[in-house]
């Protein structure tokens, strides 16, 4: 039970830590376009999103996909970018209400790039064979899913209050924290290591 906590905190720590705040930022990119009454979906994408993070990290722990660092570090803020500019076109429209299935495909697809940004560093603290790395692997999939549902509530939350207090309305909301989020990444993406070759 005690190495359970281990991983478990390892996966809480991930996507928590402050220094680390790519994968909050991607978060925050999926939740704002969406109210509290919106909760069920929200945490179907974000459920979606731990399973493809979990994938990858599965494919590069056994070795079956193995990729440069570098590459994967730039491409992490270009899917937040692109989650937050997603949200600038569609916001206020009511295609949020209808079939999940384009932006639960693109949310699986993220996940499995955030993944495999972790993989290389996940490999390195997990030890032994196939079957004693996978239910280490899921532990941690487990407190990436726990973070990742405190974010949403988080900001939810937040929404809530911006648009009952301020009288913010979803769409202005919306706007706001995706152009907010854009200022963020486009430098992390201008300032990779990888231009600088």
């Amino acid at each position: 039970m005690q190495e359970f906590w281990i991983y478990f905190k390892i996966g809480l720590h991930h996507v928590l830590d402050i220094h680390g705040y790519d994968h909050i930022l991607f978060l925050i990119a999926l939740t704002v376009p969406y109210a509290f009454k919106d909760w069920k979906r929200v945490i179907i994408l974000v459920s979606i999103f731990t399973v493809g993070h979990t994938l990858a990290l599965l494919l590069s722990v056994f070795n079956i996909v193995v990729v440069k660092a570098n590459i994967v570090e730039v491409i992490i803020p270009i899917t937040i970018l692109i989650t937050a500019f997603f949200n600038l076109f569609t916001a206020g429209k009511s295609s949020k209400q209808e079939s999940i299935t384009f932006v639960g495909f693109v949310t699986l697809f993220f996940g499995i790039i955030h993944g495999l940004g972790f993989s290389n560093y996940f490999k390195t603290i997990l030890s032994g064979d196939a079957l004693v790395k996978l239910p280490k692997l899921l532990e941690f999939a487990l407190g990436i899913e726990t973070a990742q549902v405190i974010v949403v509530v988080a900001v939810l939350i937040l929404s809530f209050i911006v648009q009952t207090l301020f009288r913010f309305n979803k769409r202005d909301f919306t706007l706001v924290m995706s152009s907010f989020i854009i200022g963020v990444v486009i430098p992390l993406i201008i300032q990779s290591p990888l231009w600088k070759r």
